[in-house]
């Protein structure tokens, strides 16, 4: 049975099909733009999380462009295995999610197209080098900062969000042993200490919390909360059900004391907190000009996140508030920073005041609008569904 969406909610889906159609051709090889004014460049980390977006769609020119960027990563993809930045460009590379994101990428097209040896010249690379990014020669990989989508936000060592990824290419693509093995360590406890016991390895479940840490390595660990990485340990299944649940309850109340203090507007939660605040050890002299508290990755609300977060309410099995969330997000994506359009789909949004502070029009927050819209409405979250175990997978049309 699929859930009725109502005329704001449709007219935003329909505005979000016209904003992918309009980024289409770049002027980088006709592949996508990452911005319909600003970013015309075809960023890898934007297109490979817009493709659950094109997929759902059911456009055939937007699953079209999938696949040519696809292939476009492929041809640029380094002798080593690694993927770049930009997809038409071989140069741009030293980014810890792009590798990750195009397997996951892959995996999504070869389960929608059935065409299980697409790319696999590539995919047996990009493996390869996915293993040399495991400092214990397990299966969890390390990163140095501000080499993920966070360019302005450290993370050091093992970073919930790319592991995430790590964990949904591995199921996509049938590797389960290691699925299994990344899943078993990722749920282990994210012990700190002044010396480390050499029998335990790295975790993220945080002691007494519901959610899961933003990194953790060896002494060292960050415990404040990412979304997008605890909202894709849900759909991944790295969760339980019975922490999913609690970690969506924890995150509505969280944002709640978040509000009452007056550090957030909005209803849908910010991208990270607590913040991190002038003169705390966590804070860059960088951060005064390019990442306030609130702003950008310390705290900003990005809508590309908030449709992962409705997508993980669903998958949790709060089918009300994803319903809610989703009413919420199709106020947040309506205001523009610049441009004169019925609704922006701006990068990103301020926590304190609701303001559109990135480019308008941007690839991932229309994409992301568009698999929100679609898991709320079928009540199953497409791709993730599967790699939980819970559903057969998607219908190729």
């Amino acid at each position: 049975m699929k859930t009725s969406l109502n005329d704001d909610v449709e007219q935003a889906r329909q505005a979000a099909v016209e904003v992918l159609l309009h980024n289409l051709n770049g002027p980088c090889r006709g592949l996508p733009r990452t911005a319909g004014w600003g970013y015309p460049e075809p960023y890898t980390r934007d297109l490979m999380i817009s493709s659950l977006g094109f997929l759902v769609s059911g456009n055939r020119e937007l699953i079209d462009a999938h696949r040519r960027v696809l292939e476009n990563l492929a041809e640029n993809q380094t002798p080593l295995g690694h993927i770049p930045s930009l997809a038409h460009d071989p140069s741009d590379v030293g980014a810890s999610d792009t590798t990750p994101l195009f397997l996951f990428g892959l995996g999504l097209y070869r389960r929608f197209t059935g065409k299980n040896s697409f790319l696999s010249a590539a995919a047996k690379k990009a493996l390869q080098w996915m293993r040399y990014q495991s400092p214990d020669d397990m299966i969890m990989v390390a990163q140095q900062p501000t080499t993920d989508w966070r360019d302005e936000q450290w993370v050091l060592g093992y970073g919930l969000y790319v592991n995430t990824i790590v964990h949904a290419y591995l199921q996509l693509l049938g590797q389960d042993e290691d699925a299994a093995l990344l899943k078993k360590l990722m749920n282990r406890l994210d012990v700190r200490g002044s010396k480390r016991q050499r029998h335990v390895h790295e975790g993220f479940v945080v002691p007494f919390k519901p959610y899961y840490a933003l990194w953790s390595f060896k002494i060292f660990n960050s415990e404040r909360f990412d979304l997008l990485g605890n909202s894709l340990a849900i759909l991944c299944g790295i969760a339980s059900t019975s922490r999913a649940r609690e970690l969506v309850s924890w995150i509505e109340m969280e944002c709640a004391a978040l509000r009452e203090r007056g550090h957030l507007i909005s209803r849908l939660p910010p991208c990270f907190f607590p913040y991190i605040q002038p003169g705390e050890p966590d804070w860059r002299p960088r951060y005064e000009q390019y990442n306030r508290p609130g702003d950008y990755h310390n705290g900003g609300i990005w809508p590309f996140i908030c449709g992962f977060y409705v997508a993980a309410c669903v998958a949790a099995g709060r089918q009300r508030l994803a319903e809610e969330k989703l009413i919420d997000l199709t106020r947040l994506v309506r205001p523009a920073r610049k441009a004169t359009v019925a609704f922006g789909f701006n990068e990103w949004i301020k926590a304190q005041n609701d303001a559109p502070s990135g480019q308008d029009w941007q690839t991932w927050s229309a994409a992301m609008y568009l698999y929100a819209v679609e898991c709320v409405r079928s009540k199953r979250t497409p791709f993730f569904d599967e790699i939980r175990g819970t559903d057969k997978g998607v219908e190729t049309p």
